[in-house]
């Protein structure tokens, strides 16, 4: 297989294996006008498997999006078919309308115009609780 290589864009890499098409899909990808790689199981050193994602396009990146499906992840800013800057991406402390709450009791059910903010409560266990209502978030 060969996927060419970018001239500016985002390499999202060391993604867990089977969680590519969770980042695509939560990070709205399919809506962009530019060749963007899912690369799926790849061989890995670190890992044995892993998933990339590569964007050949300059766009802001929505870290929490990232750190909250698969913290752990590495990111690369390409310019000119250099990498420019490499960031790891750990879990975010708080996620503002990455995921809704389910609870139909909750504020946010009645209230549309009311952001979908979840904090951190368990960083072993990476729970996210709604700060309304407190329901446990489910991705």
């Amino acid at each position: 297989m060969n996927i060419d290589s970018i001239q500016n864009g985002v390499v999202i890499d060391h993604i867990t294996a089977g969680s590519g098409m969770k980042l695509y899909d939560l990070l709205g990808l399919d809506k962009l006008d530019c060749s963007v790689a899912i690369i799926k199981n790849v061989t890995s050193r670190k890992m044995g498997k892993k998933d990339i994602i590569k964007i050949d396009a300059d766009i802001p990146v929505d870290f929490d999006i990232i750190g909250f499906v698969d913290p752990g992840v590495t990111l690369n800013i390409i310019k000119d078919g250099v990498r420019v800057d490499k960031k790891r991406v750990d879990l975010p402390e708080i996620l503002t309308d990455v995921i809704k709450c389910k609870n139909p009791r909750c504020i946010t059910s009645t209230e549309q115009e009311l952001k979908h903010i979840f904090k951190l409560t368990d960083v072993t266990h990476k729970v996210y609780r709604c700060v309304y209502c407190e329901t446990k978030a489910n991705l």
